[in-house]
């Protein structure tokens, strides 16, 4: 019964490498991401002497929704990885960034979260830099929307606080 008790037991840790798909999966996601900042900042980079300043603004915070996607992709993809199949051996390079192997559930979950809050907020940022394009309705569902995230960051927060599931470094 032990052997059959200790098989089990491999199985399923060994299982956690089913996960290694999903983040090469991701990888190919900022692939696309790339393919898409390439293809907004050629079509944004020659207006820039010509258009409103509003309009230069929307085409920065476009990139910038793109960067941070690309960013929290790739925090998901370390920590993940590193949190549920493997650590990651970079050897002592000094580009490793500080966070790696640092970064637990809680911490991966509050970065979540706080991007997807500030992705919102350039979005309802250029929402409002040309109000005139949107409905009362359809303001009100961004921002309507953007609280339900902000409000769900911070009971997030709250929540990790109360029951004590965010130490520093130690998850």
């Amino acid at each position: 019964m032990k052997s059959l008790e200790h098989k089990l037991e491999l199985l399923m840790f060994n299982s956690r490498w089913l996960l290694a798909p999903f983040y090469l999966g991701l990888i190919f996601a900022i692939v696309i991401l790339l393919i898409k900042f390439v293809k907004e900042f050629i079509s944004f980079a020659p207006t820039v002497l010509t258009a409103e300043g509003s309009d230069v603004i929307i085409g920065i915070l476009t990139l910038i929704d793109v960067v941070m996607i690309a960013n929290l992709l790739i925090i998901i993809i370390f920590a993940g990885y590193e949190n549920f199949v493997s650590k990651i051996n970079t050897g002592d390079t000094e580009d490793r960034p500080s966070w790696m192997g640092h970064v637990g559930f809680a911490d991966l979950k509050m970065k979540l979260i706080g991007s997807i809050v500030a992705i919102s907020g350039i979005e309802l940022l250029k929402a409002f830099m040309h109000v005139e394009n949107y409905t009362n309705d359809q303001l009100a569902w961004k921002v309507g929307l953007h609280m339900t995230f902000v409000v769900s960051g911070v009971l997030f927060a709250v929540m990790d606080k109360l029951g004590g599931k965010h130490h520093s470094s130690d998850e």
